[in-house]
């Protein structure tokens, strides 16, 4: 295991039927930042969105081979992504300000950590909270 800060190996890569709304939107909800973006118009072919040091990848739904393997958004089960925050509680005012379907409140957890969980326009799971494990560190 890395002891030293390398960027990090894995980056949630999502499709959505409306790439270019949901780049808006997930800034204003969530607080992301568009690295890079390529496509033309609304078709989003690739962008990468960062908050902190951590980023996500996404496009707009294609039936191409890829998209075959990833399927649709929707709820369809097992995708989830948690983002690790200081503030739960800003987290959550600010997700739900936006719009997010908050489809599990603000709760403490056994093991120390605030969190939530809601739903983007999408239907993408979204946890928030504080717990924040480093890979570097032992458990």
């Amino acid at each position: 295991m890395p002891t030293t800060n390398e960027a990090p190996r894995l980056y949630p890569a999502l499709r959505y039927r409306n790439a270019a709304k949901m780049i808006d939107w997930l800034g204003e909800a969530f607080g992301f930042s568009v690295r890079a973006r390529y496509g033309e118009g609304d078709v989003v072919h690739h962008a990468e969105l960062v908050v902190g040091s951590s980023m996500i990848m996404l496009g707009s739904v294609r039936d191409d081979d890829y998209g075959k393997m990833v399927g649709e958004p929707g709820s369809g089960g097992g995708k989830s992504i948690y983002v690790a925050v200081d503030d739960a509680d800003a987290a959550y005012t600010r997700a739900r300000k936006a719009g997010a379907v908050i489809i599990q409140e603000l709760t403490d957890r056994d093991y120390g950590s605030r969190e939530f969980v809601c739903r983007d326009p999408e239907g993408n799971v979204w946890s928030f909270g504080t717990y924040w494990p480093k890979a570097s560190e032992k458990v």
